[in-house]
């Protein structure tokens, strides 16, 4: 497997890990708030009415993020053996776990596909 797809993974694994920190656009509430990571979501004020909501959106962005890292650290470890397939199921799982946030995230359905196709044109 190429050196690049590898440190494509590597790459989507540390941006994986980084989704609550690095955030995207998310609006809250009736005024449609903007809070775009989870230290901005801990730094509302407490009695802002969505401020545990979008703490809860955000902590959940994280755990899911880490999630579809270690998923996306199985898909490299597979790929430096050279076992393909596990590779791929890993990269579909990465993939499915990172839906809900898939619009703003970006991260794991892109790569999957790319690399799915380069797996089977191996």
């Amino acid at each position: 497997m190429s050196e690049d797809v590898i440190q494509q993974v590597q790459g989507a694994v540390t941006r994986s890990r980084k989704w609550a920190e690095t955030g995207w656009p998310v609006t809250f509430g009736p005024r449609n708030v903007e809070v775009s990571s989870l230290s901005q979501a801990k730094s509302l004020p407490k009695n802002f009415v969505f401020r545990q909501e979008a703490v809860n959106y955000w902590n959940q962005a994280q755990l899911t993020g880490n999630d579809a890292a270690d998923s996306g650290q199985k898909a490299l470890d597979a790929l430096k053996n050279g076992n393909f397939a596990a590779a791929e199921n890993a990269l579909y799982f990465c993939q499915f776990i990172e839906k809900p946030f898939a619009e703003y995230a970006k991260t794991w359905l892109p790569l999957y596909e790319a690399t799915k196709e380069r797996l089977s044109g191996r």
